[in-house]
């Protein structure tokens, strides 16, 4: 009897569990894309964005943004969406890049023209572009562009800021063998990236790879520009497509 009634409570309250388990599960999916996405590149051409016209262009339906050792990027540089802003917003897009050297997708970012080597140049969040594989320099992590802050939230952190500029992180979202199995090299791969308040979200191929709470009012951004990044220095390439944007209230 005693190991009928152990095997019905464990039976029990595994039933309780399970939705839980499930709720958790499915907070590590992207949420389904609404019908009211903006698309903001057109497929054809650079209209709404302005970057570098050297470096910059549009090749079989995609942004691509190339480096090479003739025609070199003068520090970062940075092709900008000119018809918006980003202060609580959902963006989707997709990438690919080569393994050279990295790129970025900057958001809540100022353009910043004094003292810079070059005419586009931004400063803030940046979700960053990497073709690895291996934690910690991977694809998806928040980087303070031009900030002092460095690498502010690593792929696969549940982590805050406080308002004294304290991190913590209170939990692990992915591990090494699954970001591996996740990330598709020398191939295009999916984000979505959901701001809204102090809390921002990463999605890779829609798993959720990174949760961010930024409570320090000296740091965190709350609205600026969106942007995409040439890194300076190797020559590289990397490209962008399917790019929209929701405002969200």
């Amino acid at each position: 009897m005693s190991r009928i009634f152990t095997f019905f409570t464990a039976l029990f309250f595994t039933a309780l569990l399970l939705p839980t388990v499930v709720a958790i599960e499915e907070g590590k999916q992207a949420p389904s894309e609404s019908s009211d996405m903006k698309v903001i590149f057109n497929g054809k051409d650079l209209s709404g964005w302005d970057g570098d016209p050297r470096l910059w262009s549009v090749k079989e339906g995609v942004i691509h943004g190339e480096t090479t050792e003739q025609n070199v990027a003068e520090g970062n540089t940075f092709l900008i969406w000119k018809d918006g802003k980003t202060k609580d917003f959902e963006l989707r897009l997709s990438f690919r890049s080569n393994a050279t050297n990295n790129s970025g997708i900057q958001y809540r970012s100022k353009h910043i023209t004094e003292k810079v080597r070059n005419n586009w140049v931004v400063g803030g969040y940046q979700h960053e572009i990497r073709n690895e594989n291996v934690l910690p320099s991977v694809s998806g992590f928040i980087y303070d562009e031009r900030g002092k802050r460095g690498r502010v939230c690593l792929v696969g952190e549940q982590a805050t800021y406080s308002p004294e500029g304290i991190k913590t992180v209170h939990s692990t979202l992915i591990d090494q063998e699954q970001f591996k199995n996740l990330f598709k090299l020398d191939n295009w791969n999916d984000v979505v990236i959901i701001a809204k308040g102090n809390h921002i979200q990463h999605y890779m191929n829609n798993r959720l790879i990174l949760d961010f709470t930024d409570a320090d009012p000296k740091s965190a951004l709350t609205e600026g520009i969106l942007a995409v990044q040439l890194h300076g220095g190797q020559a590289m390439w990397v490209e962008f497509k399917n790019i929209r944007i929701k405002e969200l209230h």
